[in-house]
C-alpha cells in the first residue's frame, strides 16, 4: 500500500507536468510549435535514463534508487519552478529532461510490488500499485489549479508544490523494505542479452504496441491543455479533462489482475487439454 501511495504522488507529478509544461514552454518559447517540446524533453529524458536506471537498481537495491530518483524529482522541479519564473524556456528543458531519471525509477514502482508480496497474489499486487495512479488523476490536476498563481508567474507554484509531493513520497518509501535482488551471476537460468531479446517477434510487437500507446496518449494529453486554452477555456476545465483522462487509465487497474490470472488459468487449462490429446 506504500508503493501503491508512492505511485499515486508519483503520476500526481506526472499529470501536473502533463497539465502544465506546454502552457509555460508556450509562455516562454521562442517558437510557438516549441511549446510541446518540455514534455517531448520529460519523456525522451525518461527514456534515455531507463538503462541508467537499471544499472543503478542493480548497484544501489531497489529502495536507495528509488530514493535517489526522488532527489532528483525534488532537484528538477525546484528548476523548473526557477524557469517559470525567469521565463527561461532552456532551462525548463534541461529541468524536464532531468525529471526524466524520476520517471524511469518510478516506472519500475510497480514491477518492485511482485518482490514485496507472495506468489499468489503478484499480479493483484501490481494491479494496485496502478491503481495508485487514481491518486494522482485527482490530485495532480486540482493541485495544478489551486497554485496556477500562487507565485508572480503562473504556474511555478505547482512546481514547488510538486517538491513537497516528491519530499512525501521520500519519506514513505524510507519505510518500505525491499528484498535484496537476486545477483544476476548467482541465477540458474543466465538472462538473455537485448540483442537475443530483439530477435523474437513477441518482444518486436510489444515494443511497437507500448510505442504506439505512449504515442497516441502524449500526443492526446500534449494537444489538451493548449488547445483548450487556446479556445478560451478556463484552466479549472482543462483540469477536469486531465482528470477524468487519467481516472479512465487507472479505475480498470482494479480489474486487471483478475484478467490477468483468468487468463492465465485459461491458457493453463487449454495447454494441458492439448497435452492430453497428443
Amino acid at each position: 500500500m506504500l508503493l501503491a501511495l508512492c505511485q499515486g504522488l508519483f503520476f500526481t507529478n506526472n499529470v501536473t507536468f502533463v497539465a502544465i509544461n506546454g502552457l509555460v514552454g508556450l509562455q516562454s518559447a521562442p517558437l510557438g510549435w516549441m511549446a510541446t517540446l518540455p514534455l517531448t524533453a520529460y519523456v525522451g529524458g525518461s527514456a534515455l535514463a531507463a538503462p541508467l536506471v537499471a544499472r543503478h537498481q542493480r548497484a544501489y537495491g531497489r529502495r536507495r534508487c528509488f530514493q535517489y530518483g526522488l532527489m532528483v524529482g525534488i532537484a528538477s522541479a525546484a528548476l523548473c519552478a526557477a524557469a517559470a519564473l525567469t521565463r527561461n524556456f532552456w532551462l525548463l528543458l534541461a529541468a524536464t529532461t532531468l525529471a526524466g531519471y524520476y520517471s524511469a525509477n518510478a516506472a519500475l514502482f510497480r514491477f518492485a510490488a511482485v518482490e514485496l508480496v507472495g506468489s499468489a497474489f503478484k499480479e493483484k499486487a501490481i494491479s494496485w500499485v496502478l491503481a495508485g495512479g487514481i491518486l494522482g488523476a485527482v490530485v495532480g490536476p486540482n493541485l495544478a489549479s489551486a497554485t496556477r498563481d500562487a507565485l508572480p508567474q503562473p504556474f511555478a507554484g505547482a512546481y514547488v508544490a510538486l517538491m513537497v509531493v516528491a519530499a512525501v513520497s521520500l519519506l514513505l518509501m524510507s519505510r518500505i523494505e525491499f528484498p535484496p535482488l537476486q545477483d544476476a551471476a548467482a541465477a540458474a537460468t543466465p538472462g538473455r542479452s537485448l540483442r537475443e531479446l530483439a530477435r523474437q517477434p513477441t518482444f518486436v510487437v510489444a515494443i511497437a504496441v507500448a510505442a504506439l500507446g505512449y504515442g497516441v496518449m502524449n500526443l492526446l494529453m500534449a494537444a489538451t491543455p493548449i488547445a483548450m486554452q487556446q479556445c478560451a477555456h478556463p484552466f479549472s476545465a482543462t483540469a477536469w479533462v486531465l482528470e477524468a483522462h487519467v481516472l479512465a487509465m487507472f479505475v480498470p487497474s482494479f480489474l486487471t489482475g483478475h484478467l490477468i490470472r483468468s487468463s492465465s488459468n485459461r491458457r493453463a487449462s487449454l495447454s494441458l487439454h492439448d497435452k492430453h490429446l497428443t
